[in-house]
């Protein structure tokens, strides 16, 4: 038990919850542990101060549960958090915040930029998005169009049932997909139903499979 660390026990206790789930410690002042899932990654580094504003900091400064919406202005993306301080013989010494993707917000549609003007498109037609250029483009069976949100946004932004990041440059929809085919270059590669290939990297292969069953 002696050669156990903080971190380990740290690392092994986040493997508990969910993918979706970030997780991360602090003192009073700074973080001290940070854990990033697939679905959300705040960017945050062992050393970062606490940001007046987010749940970390609300719950070290009332002693009590934090567990609230924050919006993209502080980290670039919108969460949802749930901070809890601890203590030690009465002493507020930190915090353990668990971070969630948010929710969408309740639109429907994906407005892109065409050549002509704009577009909305239902998010049930829309068959991926790519990162590339330092424009985030939208796919659909007819259309393709531009969007000024990254992908790491649109991740938080789109309904996580059906919308699936495979690679650091690409979002799928899972309804859309016709055949997945192992591949050389990555993992596995998607047939589109509009004719695209999408691969899916390494690194979210076993996120990928555990979502799609197999």
């Amino acid at each position: 038990m002696e050669s156990i660390t903080v971190v380990s026990m740290l690392d092994v206790i986040g493997e508990l919850f969910s993918d979706e789930i970030s997780i991360a410690v602090s003192n009073t002042k700074e973080y001290i542990y940070y854990r990033p899932s697939k679905r959300i990654d705040l960017k945050i580094r062992p050393g970062d101060p606490l940001k007046e504003g987010t749940i970390a900091y609300k719950a070290v400064a009332s002693q009590q549960k934090v567990s609230e919406f924050i919006n993209r202005d502080l980290f670039g993306i919108p969460y949802h958090g749930m901070a809890v301080p601890f203590l030690h013989e009465g002493k507020i010494e930190g915090c353990v915040t668990a971070i969630f993707p948010a929710l969408t917000d309740g639109k429907s549609v994906v407005t892109v930029k065409t050549s002509d003007g704009w577009k909305p498109i239902p998010f049930g037609d829309v068959v991926h998005l790519e990162a590339k250029d330092k424009k985030t483009h939208v796919y659909t069976g007819e259309y393709k169009g531009t969007h000024k949100y990254s992908l790491q946004e649109f991740e938080y932004l789109l309904p996580k049932d059906y919308f699936i990041r495979c690679h650091r440059s690409f979002i799928v929809n899972v309804n859309h997909i016709e055949e997945i085919f192992p591949d050389t270059h990555s993992t596995f590669l998607l047939a589109m139903d509009n004719g695209e290939r999408v691969p899916v990297s390494q690194s979210y292969s076993s996120y990928f499979r555990k979502l799609l069953g197999f």
